[in-house]
Order: C-alpha cells, then structure tokens, then sequence
C-alpha cells in the first residue's frame, strides 16, 4: 500500500510504513513501525485509510483492538463487530485520512484475494437467508430456565432447611445456573439478540452483572481481543497463561531457548489440573474483575456488581449466615470453574498458536478454532461454543442459526483447502492435556539443548 488517493496531503513513504508489514518481521519490529509518525496508528476499511489514533482511548470495544490492527487492513473485522455500521460511520468520518489508489488491491500481506471475496459474498448470502435473526422464544426460554434454577434453590432451601443433602443439591443448581448464565450473557455481549444494540448492552450488564456478579466492560476488552486475534502471541488475552503455562510450538522453545523457568513446563499436563479448571473464576477472574472496575473508575459496573452480592446475601445468609454463604459462593464458583475452562479451552488450546501471520479472517479463524460435534447436549453444555468457528466468523450470528451455517463454511473451506475441524468432546478435552504435555516437551528440549 504505497500510494494513497485522498485529500489531505500524505507522504507515500510514510503510508508505507504505517500500514505495511511482512510476515517474516517480528511483532517488535512491528510495533516500531506503528510507532512511525509520532505513534501514529492507521488501518484501512474498505479502502478507505483512518489514524484511529486519538479514538483508540475513546473505542467502546477497547484500545487494544484497533492496536492490534494497527497497519493492516481491517475490513472483515469492522463488519464482524459493528451491526449498525451506519452509525459507526459518523464517528470515523473525522478520523478520514483518504482512500487507496484504485491501483492498489485491497488485500495486503499477500492475502487470497478470491478467498477474501468468497468469504464475504457467503456473509451476505447468510444474511439473505435471515441467519443473522434473532429468535426471541429461544432467548426469552432460555433466560427463564436460569431463572428458574435460581428460584428453585432457594424454594428448596425455604421448604427442606439447610441440611448437607440439599445444600449440595443448591451448589449443582446454582453451578449449572450459573454456567448457563455465562454462555446467555456471552450473547448478549455479541450483540447477537437485540435488532437495537442498546438492548443487549442493558441486558449484558443484567446478566453479567446482577446474575453473575462480574463486569461488562470487563469482559467485552478482555473477549473482543480474543476474537479479533485468536491464539495471537501477545494479542489474544485467553493464551496469556501469567507464565503459570506455554501454549503451543513457539512459545515453550522461545522460553526453553531464553532459559525461562517460571514453572516445570515440562509437568504442566499435570499440574494444570490444580491451576487451572479449580482456580480460574474463584481467584483470577474475580480478582481481576475487581481489579479493572477499580482501575477504569468503571462505577456502573461496580454497581451492578454490588447488586449482585447484595440479592445473593439477601437470600442465603438467613439460612448460612454471610460466612457460609460466601462459602458456599466460593464452591460454587469453583464447579462452575471446571465447567467454564473445559468448555472454552477445548476448542482452542489444542490449535495453532503462533505470532501474527497477518492471515485473512476466515484463515485466521479457521487456524485458532476447531468444532465439537453436534447433539442437543452439547449444544447446551456449551452454549452452543461447540460450533466455535461459526462463532468465530460470524460473532453477531444468534447462536442458535450456528448449525444452519455450518455446511456452507465447511464448502468453502473445502473450495480453498482450509481444514474444518469437528472432534468429539471427550476427544476435545483429551486433545487439552495431549497439548499441555506436547508444549511441555518442547520447553524441556529447548531448554537443556538449545
């Protein structure tokens, strides 16, 4: 991308080398080069060029986002994230730098062009078929069957006491009700329900919030990231493992390489089962949550966390007192851990992790994400994640038009040689610890002989 037709007046040059990289360059070498230009970040959509460097600070989806596109070409991800393109539009026309030259292509890094386009006329084509429609029964149903498992445990604590029994028999409601409740509230981050996002903006912070206890804002700069760089060295936030694990081929022989030993890597298939699934919401979530509403001043979102242990403490404590119902909070939250890290790392941990390679969107996607077979008990075990790469391409698509889309990705990804993954879910968690134990052996070799 070496010219640029505009009205403002830019030096090819440094066009150059704000919106171009190679694939062979490092991520350093990259971030010096968005640095050109005072700390300049510029990206193209749709051929139209914008410094977004300045409304970084103000993006509701997060600075961090628009960073990790800085100097490519970020077409497919505006169309994924934004339903009401339109509006969004008004906020960029001051960000306007120009347009590309009609002898420049629209795709950089040596992308598939053909592919590119393929992919975007099947987008449209599944919007045709009304793939992108909500179904408001399936929601409003589903919301009613979390509510429902709410109300039962504390109608079963009212009638039977709190005895052993049947505070184990609350701790496996609440854990299913809130697992639910985590995959419903995914949804309305997606702003995949509402025709008007404003809706599902209210809704998320419900569920997230008052249901769950967490963080909207939380969750939409933490997941956004991961969906728009998934398995990204240092750009999707779900692989940084605090140096607890090292995920893939490349980073357990960049650490075994630099002598890095923060942790056995090489027993990390079996210590993960004591930090991972049992830890990860009861102490890192909740401690990061915290940690982010207190830094961002974010105090609506405080609120309506509040209005969570406020309701929770309303109706357990007169039968555990405020100990024991934060003790049985705790347990809960440790089920639903398990539940939680299982569902969501089986379709990812086990694919490829790498540094950017600047790859299409459906190449990308497709390299992060694999699915897990289709059953209704899957689909509702895992809030329908199990067709991860539908989710992937098409975040906004209502979750439960997944199945009718997944033949017409699969053809395309045939057409072009791009491998569609479906495994079973036993398989998908065995696939987890397989990993765990192949990354560890990459650090062990590295680490003694390289």
């Amino acid at each position: 991308m070496k010219s640029l037709m505009n009205s403002a007046k830019l030096n090819p040059d440094e066009l150059y080398y704000s919106l171009t990289t190679t694939v062979s360059e490092s991520s350093q070498q990259r971030d010096g080069w968005r640095r050109t230009l005072g700390g300049d970040q510029w990206l193209v959509i749709e051929r139209k060029v914008y410094n977004v460097s300045e409304w970084t600070k103000r993006h509701p989806g997060g600075r961090r986002i628009l960073e990790h596109y800085a100097g490519e070409d970020s077409t497919d991800a505006f169309t994924a994230f934004h339903p009401d393109q339109r509006y969004v539009r008004k906020f960029m026309k001051p960000l306007l730098l120009g347009e590309l030259a009609p002898s420049e292509p629209s795709q950089d890094h040596g992308k598939n062009a053909a592919l590119m386009e393929d992919f975007r006329a099947l987008r449209k084509k599944l919007e045709v078929q009304g793939l992108f429609r909500t179904s408001p029964l399936f929601f409003i149903l589903y919301l009613g069957h979390i509510l429902l498992l709410e109300a039962l445990s504390v109608a079963l604590l009212w009638t039977f006491g709190n005895g052993w029994i049947i505070s184990l028999l609350i701790s496996v409601i609440l854990t299913i009700s809130q697992a639910q409740a985590g995959w419903l509230q995914h949804d309305f981050g997606h702003l995949s329900v509402f025709k008007n996002s404003t809706w599902d903006h209210l809704m998320h912070k419900f569920i997230i919030g008052h249901l769950k206890g967490a963080s909207a804002n939380w969750w939409n700069h933490r997941h956004f990231q991961h969906h728009a760089k998934p398995n990204i060295v240092t750009k999707d936030p779900d692989i940084n493992m605090l140096k607890i694990l090292v995920l893939g081929n490349i980073l357990p022989v960049e650490y075994g390489i630099k002598k890095l030993k923060h942790m056995p890597y090489n027993r990390q298939h079996q210590y993960f089962f004591l930090v991972g699934p049992p830890l990860l919401i009861p102490l890192y979530f909740n401690m990061h949550v915290l940690q982010t509403m207190y830094l961002q001043r974010d105090w609506v979102d405080f609120a309506w966390y509040l209005s969570y242990y406020t309701r929770y403490l309303m109706f357990y404590s007169p039968y555990y007192g405020i100990v024991g119902s934060l003790v049985l909070m705790t347990f809960v939250r440790f089920l639903e851990s398990h539940w939680f890290v299982w569902v969501t790392q089986m379709n990812h941990i086990p694919m490829d992790i790498d540094h950017d390679k600047h790859d299409d969107w459906l190449s990308m996607q497709l390299k992060a994400t694999c699915n897990i077979e289709h059953s209704p008990f899957n689909d509702w075990f895992s809030g329908h994640l199990n067709f991860q790469i539908e989710h992937h391409l098409f975040p906004m698509m209502p979750r439960h038009n997944y199945s009718r889309a997944s033949p017409q990705v699969r053809e395309l990804c045939e057409k072009y040689g791009i491998h569609y993954q479906v495994k079973g879910l036993w398989e998908s968690w065995c696939d987890i610890v397989r990993s765990l134990k192949k990354s560890g052996e990459l650090w062990l070799d590295a680490y003694l002989h390289k």
